[in-house]
């Protein structure tokens, strides 16, 4: 099957060779599990070692497991496991959306208009530099320790990535592009809407898969602060109560939903960009 998009012939089709035992050793599906397999040996090894030295900083794989179950199954501070997953994730997306929002439009704007890149840069440039967390504190002077103060804290650290990335996407589209609107007797605003636009879509979704994942570093760093709720505050509870496997199945969970949540940016990302080109074999 074929289909042809941005005047590029492309071609799917299904691999119906036999399956041998160099191919399977080959195959993603194999290698991924066996990186798998190979982390989760390493982490309970390592856990093993350092237990029979007197240690208990790091917890085994099955100890992780049966505290999720714990908190999947029992209460922490009014919320299950679950709870505490979604007040991680609605602050995150909260977050990341008004970032975005506010963040894409600003960067396009900068790009292609020299007035607005000479009023906003400076002061752009001035507060890029200025680690998120390092809002914390006036975010809690300002906002107290409502959730107000743990978005305007994930706003600022995804508001950077995702406006540097569509700033350089439309900075960096090749001048030929133009040329050829402008041969075919397109004007200024054929330009942007069918050259500028669609020639920075990847790098923008490339901006907001980072900045997704600098939301779910900040939301932990503002739970672990001042948080009744949020996968944060399992991991705060976690230390408070000297138990590892309760630190460790926060993380997991974080980098799970994570995960979860860039899939679905990746996805959004293959919709809206079917021109996107894709390296053979990666």
């Amino acid at each position: 099957m074929s289909s042809n998009i941005a005047n590029e012939t492309t071609c799917a089709f299904s691999d119906r060779r036999p399956w041998t035992v160099g191919r399977v050793l080959k195959s993603r599906p194999f290698l991924y599990a066996v990186s798998l397999c190979c982390f989760f040996f390493g982490w309970d090894y390592l856990a093993r070692t350092l237990g029979t030295e007197g240690s208990s900083s790091l917890a085994r794989p099955a100890q992780v497991w049966t505290a999720l179950q714990d908190l999947y199954v029992n209460e922490l501070a009014e919320h299950k496991l679950l709870g505490h997953v979604w007040a991680s994730t609605q602050r995150v997306l909260i977050g990341f959306s008004i970032a975005a929002v506010l963040a894409v439009p600003m960067g396009l704007f900068m790009a292609l208009n020299r007035y607005v890149n000479a009023i906003v840069k400076p002061l752009f440039d001035l507060l890029k530099p200025m680690p998120p967390i390092s809002w914390i504190s006036i975010s809690i002077l300002w906002f107290g320790i409502d959730e107000t103060s743990k978005v305007f804290i994930i706003v600022i650290g995804t508001f950077v990535p995702c406006l540097l990335n569509a700033y350089n996407g439309v900075r960096l589209v090749e001048p030929e592009l133009y040329d050829v609107i402008r041969m075919l007797g397109g004007n200024r605003c054929d330009e942007i809407l069918h050259v500028c636009f669609p020639a920075s879509f990847p790098a923008i979704f490339a901006g907001l898969q980072i900045s997704l994942s600098s939301a779910w570093t900040c939301v932990l760093a503002a739970e672990l602060v001042s948080a009744r709720s949020g996968l944060g505050y399992i991991i705060v509870q976690g230390m408070n109560l000297s138990d590892p496997a309760m630190v460790m199945g926060g993380m997991a969970v974080i980098a799970l939903v994570a995960w979860g949540t860039t899939l679905i940016v990746t996805a959004l990302e293959g919709y809206l960009c079917p021109w996107k080109r894709k390296i053979a074999g990666l």
